[in-house]
């Protein structure tokens, strides 16, 4: 849907605002869920750090008040701008907690976990996918203490932090539920788009840093993948201070586009009929946040659990393994494996080794190290997930073409 006029834009605005606390509230299936579900969590709001690629990084956790660790949320990572910092997504800035993780801690309330991650030098270059290395290491953690809701992880940003969240969106489409892209860029590497993701962008028609014709760019890619039809979505006079909004048709089911052009410069947060910005008074939080909730939590299909162990549980030296899969598509499927240490002395390492069953390829690995010969499928720990105390687990995600109706015999062992 296309808004062209001040008056209309102030109305769905407002029906957005009364229907967002009805859309956050809706439940999600528990059959979505992870391994931190049932848990009594370790991790907790407030400044954190996690070992990735050899470096020490930290993030900002932001976990709902009156957490039910057997209710799955919302994941949504939120990356700052270049020279900007997780605490100025996380306080909200000028604006205050109104604005804060882009406004989504005030739309999305008790629904969403929120992470405002750090980037090296307050930047996402990402050479050799090194912060997506962080956001990978960063979901599995998460993933593995608290309970998410696997179809509703997202991620949003603006500037260099818009390029990030293209970025995953590339690189990890059955991961991400869906992302927002402020006045990005591709800045943070994508080789292709292959899988669609729902996308919204926002950019500014006059964007003295990154020209609006890069957001567009961007836009389009996805428009390709998510299978919509192609056209010029109209966008606002320079001079009239308004923001227009197109919704994509033809798109893939649950694989929505849309793009708001605003008649501004370089901002995450434009105030209609005025040049000056304000977080507290931006459209665009609610823009945002209304995309987001139109996409359901789902209900994938979920493998029977298989629980070999490499020696008896309860033993030292004991691990159990389990195998799911977490959400599929034609040709293609993802998958979820926790390796949990059964036995009653640290770990200081796991391996998982298995057979391919017939026409199935693993394309990617995230949280682990893959290895193939033949048919036969190894992954080994990250340098970050392999000392498991007793009963403690970690998980690692694959994506594979071929069939996911088999489920494979998985089997673990310990160094």
């Amino acid at each position: 849907m296309t808004r062209r006029t001040v008056t209309a834009i102030l109305c769905a605005l407002a029906l957005a605002t009364a229907t967002l606390t009805g859309l956050f509230g809706t439940g999600v299936p528990a059959t979505a869920a992870v391994a931190g579900c049932g848990k009594a969590p370790t991790l907790t709001s407030g400044t954190r750090t996690i070992s990735s690629g050899g470096q020490n990084r930290t993030y900002i956790l932001r976990v709902p008040d009156g957490y039910d660790r057997n209710h799955p949320y919302r994941l949504m990572f939120a990356f700052h701008w270049l020279n900007g910092t997780a605490a100025d997504v996380a306080t909200g800035g000028p604006a205050g907690a109104t604005w804060a993780y882009y406004g989504q801690q005030r739309l999305a309330g008790a629904t969403t976990i929120l992470v405002a991650p750090q980037g090296i030098d307050n930047g996402w270059a990402n050479p050799g996918g090194r912060d997506l290395a962080l956001v990978d290491a960063l979901t599995a953690l998460i993933e593995g203490d608290l309970c998410v809701d696997t179809s509703q992880v997202f991620a949003l940003g603006w500037s260099y932090g818009g390029a990030m969240s293209y970025a995953v969106a590339c690189a990890r489409p059955a991961v991400f539920r869906a992302v927002a892209v402020l006045s990005g860029a591709n800045l943070s590497g994508c080789s292709g788009i292959g899988q669609p993701v729902a996308y919204l962008g926002i950019h500014g028609i006059h964007d003295s840093v990154l020209d609006i014709s890069l957001g567009r760019g961007l836009r389009d890619s996805f428009v390709r993948a998510n299978g919509c039809t192609a056209q010029n979505p109209p966008e606002p006079a320079r001079g009239s201070l308004t923001h227009v909004v197109t919704a994509y048709t033809g798109c893939r089911t649950g694989h929505p586009v849309e793009w708001a052009a605003f008649d501004g410069d370089h901002t995450p947060e434009p105030v209609d009929g005025t040049t000056a910005t304000d977080g507290a008074r931006t459209w665009t939080g609610a823009e945002i946040a209304k995309f987001f909730a139109q996409l359901p939590s789902t209900t994938p299909p979920v493998s029977p659990s298989v629980t070999p162990s490499g020696t008896p549980g309860g033993q030292p030296g004991g691990c159990a393994v389990t195998y799911r899969v977490v959400n599929s598509w034609p040709g293609g499927f993802q998958a979820e494996v926790t390796v949990t240490n059964t036995g009653t002395t640290p770990t200081s390492g796991w391996r998982v080794g298995w057979t391919l069953p017939a026409g199935q390829s693993i394309s990617q690995v995230w949280s682990g190290s893959l290895s193939v010969s033949g048919n036969a499928v190894t992954v080994v720990n990250a340098t970050y997930n392999g000392m498991l105390d007793p009963g403690a687990a970690a998980t690692f995600g694959l994506i594979a073409s071929g069939s996911p109706a088999i489920t494979p015999a998985i089997a673990c062992t310990l160094p």
